[in-house]
């Protein structure tokens, strides 16, 4: 005989427990919000996920008095990006200009020890609920408005109804796809290969990158090794690993001279790690009862590593606007549901902005070094990188777009 479906009652279920879930249910609790997170994954220890943590979301760390605990955490700070362009060296940013910031850096930090800081300031009040390995598979509707969400979990399925569903699952969000909301796919012309490599005594501090004809390699300085980002074309894997791992070592070496004796670390295609790229964006974000924010909402390029700090600025956003609404003893949703286009409305300007510099650099820059060859002239140096170079000052400028970004959101009153 069948079993029951179980149900659940909560006044915001959020589907996805990464930064804009948890950064979102953070701030609910301490409003007075009653949440559930659902989490299909059972911990948050996984790698190669966005973990450069911006000085616009420090800043929000900042206005909720957990600065401190946060950098108490292992992460690393990176200060300036650099990049050696055909064996010249250049300097992209630098984020000791943001003198308005409290901190002017960038964190490294393990996405895992992000978010287990975030869930553990979160677990402080009684009105957070995570739940584990509970994945959301639809959303359940009622004349018109979602009033909750189907999950399942180990012991099978779930009813959670809810006065409002957060949808925080990503870039292949299943709930945006169940609520049909339509996408418009931006495009991207590349995808990037993730690996790690041993860090040298000799070798310098600093995060940065190589580029060369045919060439784009990024690194991520991680105190004891280095986190390499390979950009190829779009779809290139395939006959990247039918010309074999020793041809790929090769290009790696090529493209990244000063690590060409520690190649023989990428033992199998086992540690070479594939990130297709996605540029896509909801022309609504929301109907009745149901929000998207982060990459539900607006799936960005790894360009700047920005990502991660749209999602935390969109839930300081959905936050701001609804934490009123939803503390209250009962929720008008005539009341709750303009303030969800109003959500959108503020935030799509900075992901449109932002995939508008990622599009143009993906398109005016990395494709042509891609589709260029070894037997071409050394690339020269574009004239606003030539430009930073005479007149450091400006390297400010390239700072605040990567740090701050578009319209920064301030999380006061919490």
């Amino acid at each position: 005989m069948p079993q029951p479906i179980r149900s659940l009652q909560t006044r915001c279920c959020i589907v996805g427990g990464g930064p804009a879930g948890l950064m979102l249910a953070l701030l609910l609790v301490r409003a007075g919000v009653d949440v559930t997170v659902l989490e299909k994954h059972a911990d948050f220890l996984r790698d190669f996920r966005g973990d450069t943590v911006h000085p616009s979301t420090l800043q929000v760390m900042a206005d909720l008095g957990l600065l401190d605990a946060f950098l108490a955490r292992p992460h690393d700070e990176v200060r300036r990006l650099h990049a050696t362009v055909s064996g010249q060296r250049v300097r992209l940013a630098d984020f000791d200009r943001l003198r308005s910031m409290p901190c002017r850096f960038i964190a490294l930090m393990p996405q895992w020890e992000f978010l287990d800081f975030l869930r553990d300031e979160a677990e402080r009040s009684p009105r957070f609920r995570l739940l584990l390995r509970t994945e959301g598979t639809d959303v359940i509707e009622e004349e018109g408005r979602v009033v909750g969400v189907q999950a399942r979990d180990a012991e099978g399925d779930l009813s959670i109804r809810a006065d409002l569903v957060v949808a925080c699952d990503g870039r292949r969000s299943v709930l945006r796809g169940a609520a049909r909301l339509q996408v418009r796919d931006i495009g991207a012309p590349i995808d990037v290969l993730w690996m790690r490599l041993s860090k040298a005594p000799t070798d310098d501090n600093e995060s940065g990158g190589f580029v060369d004809a045919g060439h784009f390699l990024a690194m991520i300085d991680r105190h004891d090794y280095w986190q390499c980002a390979y950009v190829i074309a779009k779809g290139g894997i395939d006959a990247l690993r039918a010309r074999g791992l020793d041809a790929f070592r090769e290009a790696v070496a090529r493209a990244a001279p000063p690590l060409a004796g520690r190649m023989h670390e990428i033992a199998s295609w086992d540690d070479v790690k594939l990130l297709s790229v996605t540029v896509d964006r909801l022309e609504t974000w929301c109907k009745p009862g149901l929000l998207c924010i982060g990459d539900a909402a607006h799936a960005m390029s790894p360009i700047g590593g920005v990502g991660i700090n749209l999602a935390v600025q969109d839930a300081v956003a959905t936050a701001n606007l609804l934490r009123r609404a939803l503390a209250a003893p009962t929720v008008s949703q005539a009341e709750l549901t303009p303030l969800l286009a109003k959500v959108q409305a503020r935030r799509m300007l900075p992901a449109r902005l932002t995939q508008s510099v990622q599009v143009a650099i993906q398109n005016r820059l990395l494709a042509p070094v891609l589709r260029s060859t070894g037997q071409d002239t050394p690339l020269r140096l574009p004239w606003p990188v030539k430009l930073l170079q005479r007149m450091p000052a400006l390297q400010g400028l390239p700072a605040y777009a990567v740090g701050v970004g578009v319209r920064p959101e301030r999380a006061r009153g919490y």
